[in-house]
């Protein structure tokens, strides 16, 4: 399966454009975002749990990206409510479940080789915050090829966009060259894209990633 698979160009999912597909054992549904194959590839989505869903221990070779957006996720014995940021680096493994339900945005097969660290950050703690000039960041990690954070905009503040970039709307709305994007739009913007994302009058709160966008040949492609 091919889902916004050329990365040299724009792609936009708005919310009303998800189309849930539930997952092999029918307990977790899934809005595909970008995806180069099959149940074992690079994927981004949107992934709805239902209260009790959960799936047997595996392994993520080339890591696993989590940020809770609703509800409670669970692995390990722990529990993470909406607003924390997961990382699991290549070949590491779980066993994640939702006693009550749970949506939370994944990236699969995304991270660098030499990427070895766990990470997890409750976005909620404002010590996790630095004032900038449009706004507010939280950095949730930095490498030597992708950084990633969420950005709280003041209402009306621009982000300016150049080169690849990947964003989701967690709160408020946005325009992006004169078009309006609410709440759990998704977009990955190419290498050479610029432009400014505006907030609207009621701010915005953004998850946002730049770089390690490129499809790459050793990936698995189950298409």
């Amino acid at each position: 399966m091919l889902v916004n698979a050329d990365f040299s160009q724009r792609a936009i999912v708005m919310p009303h454009q998800y189309q849930w597909i539930a997952s092999p054992n029918g307990e977790v549904d899934r809005a595909m975002l970008d995806r180069l194959g099959g149940e074992n590839t690079r994927a981004t989505s949107i992934v709805r749990y239902g209260p009790g869903a959960s799936f047997p221990r595996h392994q993520h070779p080339g890591g696993e990206e989590i940020l809770v957006l609703s509800g409670t996720f669970s692995e390990g014995g722990k529990h993470y409510p909406a607003g924390w940021y997961l990382r699991n680096p290549p070949g590491s493994s779980h066993a994640p479940s939702s006693a009550d339900g749970a949506t939370i945005f994944v990236k699969l097969r995304q991270m660098a080789p030499f990427d070895s660290q766990s990470v997890r950050i409750d976005t909620r703690d404002m010590n996790q915050w630095q004032s900038e000039p449009n706004g507010d960041i939280c950095l949730l990690y930095v490498n030597e090829v992708e950084r990633v954070r969420l950005h709280r905009l003041r209402p009306s503040s621009m982000l300016p966009v150049d080169g690849a970039m990947e964003l989701l709307i967690l709160d408020g709305d946005t325009s992006f060259e004169g078009v309006r994007y609410s709440h759990g739009t998704w977009m990955r913007l190419p290498v050479g894209d610029q432009g400014k994302i505006l907030a609207g009058t009621a701010g915005a709160k953004l998850y946002v990633k730049s770089g390690l966008f490129e499809r790459s040949d050793a990936e698995p492609n189950n298409a």
